[in-house]
């Protein structure tokens, strides 16, 4: 593996975006048919596309895959199975809600990677042929729909059940 700093700064966001892809899916399924549930397939896709289109730019860029960091992404999957899971708290509401604020702070990290790489594309002529500011926008909307689906799932989840009754 290179010693760039880009090689490493990317295989960060892979592992993260690993992730965040496998917490979307995670999420889908959990929720599947109800609407968060559809809501987070069409999401998952998307999420899987962009983690897609980052290792492409990896490969365009000559970056190695860092098999500790594949590994410790891989770790935090399994680990977040169990921790969204609703086996821990015991509220499913509580589990959803955490598993979407987990996803909604990845998918601003994955905002702030395009953002960064457009700072350096002239740098690197693979930046100059990925389209940063349409990646930068998807980011955005994803964000915008996740911090809805969020705020929903946190006034269930941190409700005061005991004023309600």
């Amino acid at each position: 593996m290179g010693d760039r700093p880009i090689d490493v700064y990317l295989n960060d966001h892979l592992a993260g975006a690993t992730l965040g892809s496998d917490l979307a899916e995670q999420i889908r399924a959990r929720h599947e048919g109800d609407p968060l549930g559809a809501v987070m397939a069409r999401l998952a896709r998307e999420i899987e596309e962009d983690r897609e289109r980052l290792v492409d730019l990896m490969d365009r860029m000559d970056v190695a895959r860092n098999p500790i960091k594949q590994a410790t992404g891989w770790l935090a999957e399994k680990a977040s199975r169990v921790k969204f899971s609703g086996t821990g708290s015991g509220e499913p509401d509580q589990s959803a809600f955490m598993a979407l604020e987990s996803l909604t702070l990845g998918v601003q990290g994955k905002a702030s990677l395009w953002k960064a790489l457009t700072e350096i594309q002239s740098q690197y002529p693979a930046l100059v042929a990925t389209d940063l500011p349409e990646l930068i926008a998807r980011a955005d909307r994803q964000h915008e729909l996740l911090e809805r689906e969020r705020l929903a799932a946190g006034a269930l989840a941190l409700a005061n059940r005991e004023s309600m009754r």
